[in-house]
């Protein structure tokens, strides 16, 4: 053995001894009261989490909902050949009755719980009706808990009943202790949230961590960034090389000092990870993500060192309070010792999932074996959300993806935004400090955009409750567009969101650029029977926009239908039915159009009076091809009694405006006319001119 190998010999028990220290294994430690701190904290997410739940639970499971809540388990059970695992796959209290009451009575009653908890009453039961609650709509309403924040809080809640006092009104919980391998997997689970998280970002091969320029993205693709964060945005790429420096600081090297290097380690690893989740709090609204993890890291100390810290700072009263602790703390031992027996292999079994999950997501290579050994644990343990793996922005989105509804009840001639409450949308709005709130509508929409290829069932249904005026749904939105009329057609159009520079934003008041990307998905309309339906082509769309009175939709599926173009048959009655819609509306083309299908008796009987008439009305609207049609009209008496001055008059018209034909009409005109009719012509034409100059300038006011 060598020289370096011996020398190292001598550390080897000093980091034993701290691994036993962290994992709890210390005897002469006591952690009652950060154990009383996580558990208020835990209490007030969970406050949070039902809070919001009772707010849009009635939008999105409700019975006139976005996803209503029989249909969703009917869906689970038809997906499974037996009830039995059909509730094994999705644990959910929704299985007993789906009825509209369902859902408030299991969120208030966690809400109940989550309080009792704060005031320390019952913790361990509180804790497990807390689980019981939110794993029922975790695993009941499907997408609205894709997010990590469901599933950190499920495991945490599991974890932390152990790790609770027991008794009705524990206080501190002196005659109650945590024990060692509790302490342990507690401390595990919040080693797991920093380094799983900072390891990940180095296993997943994304190039913006790699090349460090991960932070000069990260803002501006955060699903709902603050103001600070774009703040941060500005900065220079040097800075961002830092922030990247304490990311790592504190989900890589912060955990490892909190195991390896005692007290001293974790004091640094509490103040480091406490000012990383503050920082990423300010500036990315993570619900309450951000807040739990700052709350877990209480962990890291015990009452030793808070004793030790009320010294410092002379904090006498609790620094007594403390040391009193020391002597009455002890564990109440198990009445039965086959309790303590299963508590062990369960969270032996725990910690060695967590590593597998971990592992397995992670893409490194497995043993079959193993896996085939554990699947049955693991797929327990994972369907109560009491074993996750934490890869929060191991990778980064490409870009800030914004699909928004916009809606319109005139035919599609103007379009109403949608308004978000809180994510991204107007151009000169950053979302609020909305942390550790957690907007479940808006985030699912948006997690689903970035996501999913195709858009999913949920922008369907949001766009038909829309058409239906649900108010439930309604009320997600900052206001409803629509007071005076509801929509006739609902659109979502998918935008590319990039921020400004901060000189644009000093000069014109913008953070956000946008680039419009196409239709996230296709237009839903009500029919002219009123139901909800989709368009599912280009064409369905604009003969649907014609059908609500859009005088230029119509005035294009006019022609569509009379040039056979874009795959459309040839019909020119269907031209002329459209062409007149239009027309009637004061569609200046398409009663150009209608005036000559009329005159060539194209699909419809000839009418050359008619025809006369609306060619007129086009050609005083200013439509030089009318105009100079008017001219050929009169030239050739068709329609009219023959009239070569009238005839000048409108080719003069046409002619000023450049019209190439009306030139040479005018032309030859003047030929077979005297100066002085001409001169008569050419006055009447300006004052045509002018009236239609004045009517357009009417028209704009």
């Amino acid at each position: 053995m060598s020289r370096e190998s011996w020398a190292a010999l001598p550390l080897l028990p000093t980091l034993w001894h701290r691994l036993k220290e962290f994992a709890g294994f210390d005897r002469d430690t006591t952690y009652l009261w950060p154990r009383w701190l996580v558990l208020r904290a835990v209490g007030l997410v969970y406050i949070v989490i039902f809070a919001g739940i009772i707010d849009e639970a009635g939008a999105l499971i409700g019975p006139n909902g976005l996803a209503p809540l029989p249909e969703l388990m009917a869906q689970l059970r038809a997906s499974h050949p037996t009830l039995l695992e059909a509730v094994f796959q999705f644990p959910t209290l929704f299985w007993i009755s789906t009825h509209p009451l369902m859902p408030p009575v299991i969120a208030w009653t966690g809400l109940v719980a989550a309080v009792a908890l704060v005031l320390n009453l019952w913790p361990r039961l509180t804790l497990f009706v807390c689980w019981l609650a939110l794993l029922s709509f975790a695993r009941g309403w499907l997408i609205f808990s894709d997010p990590l924040v469901d599933w950190l809080m499920l495991e945490v809640a599991l974890l932390c009943i152990p790790f609770a006092p027991a008794g009705y009104r524990p206080g501190l919980g002196a005659q109650s202790s945590p024990r060692p391998l509790v302490v342990f997997m507690v401390r595990w689970l919040l080693f797991r949230i920093m380094f799983e998280t900072g390891l990940s970002k180095i296993l997943s091969g994304d190039l913006h961590w790699l090349n460090l320029t991960a932070m000069d993205v990260l803002y501006e693709t955060a699903p709902c960034p603050t103001i600070l964060g774009y703040l941060d945005h500005q900065l220079p790429h040097a800075w961002h090389v830092v922030e990247i420096a304490l990311t790592f600081a504190a989900e890589i090297v912060a955990p490892l000092l909190a195991v390896f290097w005692g007290r001293r380690g974790r004091w640094l690893a509490f103040a480091c990870w406490s000012l990383f989740q503050i920082g990423i709090q300010l500036t990315c609204n993570f619900g309450w993500l951000n807040t739990a993890s700052f709350a877990l890291g209480f962990l890291l100390l015990d009452d030793q060192m808070l004793a030790a810290a009320t010294r410092r700072f002379r904090l006498v009263r609790p620094e007594r309070a403390l040391a009193a602790l020391r002597t009455s703390s002890s564990s109440l031992p198990f009445r039965k010792p086959w309790r303590r027996q299963v508590l062990h292999v369960v969270l032996w079994t725990h910690f060695v999932l967590s590593i597998l999950v971990f592992w397995s997501v992670t893409s490194l290579p497995l043993n079959a074996r193993v896996e085939q050994l554990t699947r049955p644990a693991k797929l327990l343990f994972t369907r109560l959300g009491s074993v996750n793996s934490y890869l929060l922005y191991s990778r980064l989105d490409p870009f800030h993806f914004v699909a928004e509804f916009v809606g319109s009840n005139d035919g599609g001639v103007t379009w109403r935004p949608y308004e978000f409450r809180y994510f991204p949308q107007q151009l000169d709005r950053m979302p609020p400090f909305i942390a550790p709130r957690f907007p479940r509508f808006e985030a699912t929409l948006q997690i689903q955009a970035s996501i999913e290829d195709k858009p999913t069932t949920l922008y369907a249904s949001v766009a038909t409750r829309l058409l239906e005026q649900n108010a439930q749904v309604l009320r997600l939105f900052r206001r409803n567009p629509f007071p005076d009329a509801p929509p006739q057609m609902i659109r979502t159009p998918g935008y590319r969101y990039t921020f400004t520079d901060y000189a644009t934003y000093q000069t014109s008041g913008l953070f956000w650029n946008r680039t419009y990307l196409g239709e996230y998905l296709p237009m839903m309309y009500l029919n002219p029977q009123g139901e909800v339906a989709q368009a599912a082509s280009s064409f369905e769309q604009l003969s649907v926009t014609a059908h609500y009175g859009n005088a230029s939709a119509q005035t294009y599926l006019g022609f569509l239908y009379i040039s056979g173009e874009e795959g459309v048959t040839r019909d020119g009655a269907e031209a002329a039915k459209w062409f007149r819609r239009a027309a009637e509306l004061g569609q200046a083309s398409a009663q150009f159009n209608l005036a000559l299908i009329l005159a060539q008796g194209d699909g419809v009987p000839k009418d050359v009076a008619q025809a006369m008439q609306w060619c007129r009305r086009a050609a005083e609207q200013g439509l030089a091809d009318a105009q100079d049609q008017l001219g050929i009209m009169y030239l050739s008496g068709e329609g009219v009694p023959r009239n070569e001055t009238e005839a000048l008059v409108w080719f003069e018209v046409a002619a000023r405006s450049g019209h190439a034909a009306a030139l040479s009409h005018r032309t030859i005109a003047i030929s077979h006319m005297s100066p002085a009719v001409v001169r008569l012509a050419q006055t009447r034409a300006e004052d045509i001119l002018a009236e239609i100059s004045a009517r357009k300038q009417d028209g704009n006011r």
